[in-house]
C-alpha cells in the first residue's frame, strides 16, 4: 500500500460516521449534538488542571458525570452500562477536595471518578453480583485489593459497570453485555450493535464519557474486545501483574483486571495505581521486581522509531474493508518507523485444551469464592448456582440457559490428570512454542493482529456472532500482556489493533501503542446512532 492509498483509506474510514444516510431518528443524536458533555474526552491531567486551578472540585467532576450517566445511561440512548451509581460517591469526593485544600494531591487520580466491573468486591454501600440475582443483596467484608490500590490513591468509586452475566461463562448462546440484573448493554456507536464482553459495560461507560476511566477484567477477550469494538484503549496485563483477590473468578491461570481509558496515557496511569503485590494472590510475586510505580514514564510518541514488530496474519479473516483498514494501520506502523515483519507461524495453537482447563478452574475457584461469604449470601457453591438460576429461570434464564456451568460442575479437583495435562498443553504451545519462540526467532519487540470488529448486531435469541478476526487468545492463554488501540471505524464502527508480547513487558507494549495512537489518532466518539444504514 502507498502512502496516496494509506491516505484515501484513513480518509474514508474516518468518515464513514458523517457519510452514513441518517434517518430522521438518527439526525442530531449525537454526543456534541442532543448529548452535549462539557467534560467530553476529558483526560485524567486536563481534569486535574482544572482542580488545581479551582475551575472544578472532585465534588464537581463528580456530579457531571452522575448527571450524564442520568442522561445517556440511564435515560437518553438508555445505554445500561452503568449497573449502579454510588451512593456515597459525592461525600467521597468531598472529602477528598478538603485533603486536596489541606495537604495537595494524593497523585494523579486524586479526586478521578472511576467505574468497576461489577465482579470486583467492594466493601460500601455498592453490591457485587456479576450481574446475577443470586448474590444481590450480599455484603462484602473487604475491598479487592485493586480497590484499596484506587481509594489509597484517591480516586472516587463512582459505581459498578454491567457485564455479561458470570464474565460470560454461564450458557453456550450468550449476547455479551446481558445480565439479569442489568439488561443489555448497547454499543454507543449504534445501539443495535453489540459491544462485545464480558467487561461490557465498562468500555460503553468510557466510550461515551460516563467516567474517566473504568476497571475490567479479562480471562480471554474480555477486556481486549469490547474495548475495541467501543472505541477505547485497553491492557490486558500479565497475569499477577494485577491482584485478582476480592474479584469474582474464572481461572486462576488467565484472569486479570485490567484499565479501560480513552486514550494510552490515561490507560498508564490507572495502571500504575492498580499493579501491586498482594500476599493474598500469590500469583502476584512474580511482578514484585517488574512492575513499575509509573508507567507513563515510557509512553514515547517516537517509540516505534525502529521498533521489530510481527504481524500475525493468520488472524486477518473480515471483511475486504476490515482488511484495508488493518493494512492501512500496518502502513502507519512503518511511516511511525518501525520495521514490520509477516509471521507465518499459527500462535494461536495454545488454545487447544483452554476449554477443559477453564471449566475445571472456574468450579474450583468459584466455589472457594462463594464459600467465604457470609450468612446473606443465598448462594454457596456452584451447585447452588445452578439450583437458583433453575428456581429463578423467567428471570436468570430468559435468553439463554447454563450449559457452563453444568459442564463446570461435572468436572473433578484440580488434581485430576486431565486438568494437569491440559494446563501444561496451553503453557507450552502458548508461550514456549508459542509467543516466546516468535518473538525470539524474529527478534521482535511486539507482534501485533486485530481486536475484532467491527461490531455485530445484538441477538438475544441465538446470541453473540462472530465480528471477525481477533488475536485476544494468544496472550490471554500464555497469561502475557496485550493492549488494544483503535486502529480506525467501518461504517461508523469502531476497529482495533493489539500489541501483545512476552510476560511482563508492558512498558515496551505502552510505548509502541502510544507512539501508534499519537500517530494515527484514530479515536472518534461516539455518536449515539439508533443503528448504522
Amino acid at each position: 500500500m502507498n502512502r496516496r492509498d494509506f491516505l484515501q483509506l484513513t480518509a474514508l474510514t474516518g468518515a464513514q460516521v458523517a457519510a452514513a444516510p441518517l434517518s430522521a431518528a438518527e439526525s442530531g443524536n449525537s454526543s456534541k449534538g442532543s448529548f452535549p458533555f462539557e467534560l467530553e474526552e476529558a483526560s485524567i491531567a486536563s481534569l486535574q488542571v482544572a482542580m488545581k486551578s479551582g475551575r472544578e472540585t472532585a465534588v464537581s467532576i463528580t456530579k457531571k458525570y452522575l448527571r450524564r450517566i442520568e442522561e445517556i445511561d440511564k435515560a437518553g440512548p438508555s445505554l445500561r452500562s452503568v449497573i449502579e451509581v454510588n451512593p456515597d460517591a459525592l461525600s467521597i469526593a468531598r472529602e477528598l477536595d478538603n485533603e486536596r485544600k489541606a495537604k495537595g494531591p494524593r497523585g494523579a487520580l486524586h479526586g478521578i471518578p472511576v467505574l468497576l466491573k461489577d465482579n470486583i468486591d467492594t466493601h460500601d454501600r455498592i453490591m457485587t453480583t456479576a450481574g446475577s440475582f443470586a448474590l444481590v443483596g450480599t455484603v462484602r467484608t473487604q475491598d479487592a485489593f485493586l480497590v484499596k490500590r484506587l481509594r489509597d490513591a484517591g480516586a472516587v468509586i463512582l459505581g459498578k459497570t454491567n457485564l455479561s452475566e458470570w464474565a460470560n461463562f454461564r450458557g453456550e448462546h450468550s449476547s455479551s453485555g446481558w445480565s439479569a440484573r442489568g439488561g443489555q448493554t448497547k454499543n454507543p456507536y449504534a445501539l443495535d450493535r453489540n459491544p462485545s464482553g464480558s467487561s461490557s459495560g465498562s468500555a460503553v461507560a468510557v466510550a461515551a464519557n460516563l467516567c474517566a476511566v473504568a476497571v475490567g477484567t479479562e480471562t480471554d477477550g474480555s477486556i481486549i474486545s469490547p474495548s475495541a469494538l467501543c472505541g477505547v484503549v485497553g491492557i490486558k496485563p500479565t497475569v499477577g501483574l494485577i491482584s485478582r483477590s476480592g474479584i469474582i473468578p474464572i481461572s486462576r491461570s488467565q484472569d486479570t483486571a485490567g484499565p479501560i481509558a480513552r486514550s494510552v496515557r490515561d490507560a498508564a496511569v490507572l495502571l500504575s495505581a492498580l499493579a501491586g503485590v498482594d500476599p493474598n494472590d500469590d500469583a502476584t510475586a512474580g511482578s514484585d521486581k517488574t512492575s513499575r510505580r509509573d508507567y507513563t514514564e515510557f509512553l514515547d510518541p517516537k517509540g516505534l522509531s525502529g521498533a521489530r514488530v510481527g504481524v500475525a496474519r493468520r488472524f486477518f479473516r473480515s471483511s475486504a474493508i476490515s482488511a484495508k483498514l488493518t493494512d492501512a494501520a500496518i502502513y502507519q506502523l512503518q511511516v511511525l518507523g518501525a520495521e514490520v515483519i509477516d509471521l507465518p507461524e499459527d500462535i494461536n495453537r495454545g488454545n487447544v485444551g483452554e476449554w477443559e482447563v477453564l471449566q475445571y478452574e472456574f468450579k474450583d475457584g468459584i466455589n472457594a469464592y462463594l464459600a467465604k461469604l457470609g450468612p446473606d449470601a443465598p448462594v454457596k457453591s456452584l451447585q447452588d448456582l445452578i439450583e437458583f438460576n433453575e428456581r429463578n429461570r423467567d428471570r436468570e434464564m430468559p435468553f439463554f440457559q447454563q450449559e457452563t456451568f453444568l459442564k463446570a460442575q461435572a468436572k473433578g479437583p484440580l488434581t485430576e490428570p486431565a486438568y494437569l495435562e491440559a494446563l501444561a498443553r496451553c503453557r507450552r504451545l502458548s508461550r514456549d512454542e508459542g509467543i516466546d519462540a516468535v518473538i525470539g526467532k524474529y527478534r521482535l519487540d511486539a507482534i501485533i493482529g486485530p481486536a475484532g470488529g467491527p461490531a455485530g448486531l445484538t441477538d438475544l435469541i441465538y446470541g453473540d456472532r462472530d465480528s471477525g478476526g481477533s488475536c485476544c487468545s494468544p496472550a490471554a492463554v500464555a497469561g502475557y500482556p496485550n493492549i488494544t488501540v483503535p486502529a480506525g471505524l467501518i461504517h461508523g464502527l469502531p476497529v482495533g489493533i493489539c500489541f501483545f508480547g512476552r510476560a511482563y513487558s508492558e512498558p515496551t507494549l505502552l510505548k509502541l501503542a502510544f507512539a501508534f495512537e499519537q500517530g494515527s489518532s484514530a479515536r472518534r466518539p461516539p455518536r449515539f446512532y439508533p443503528t448504522i444504514a
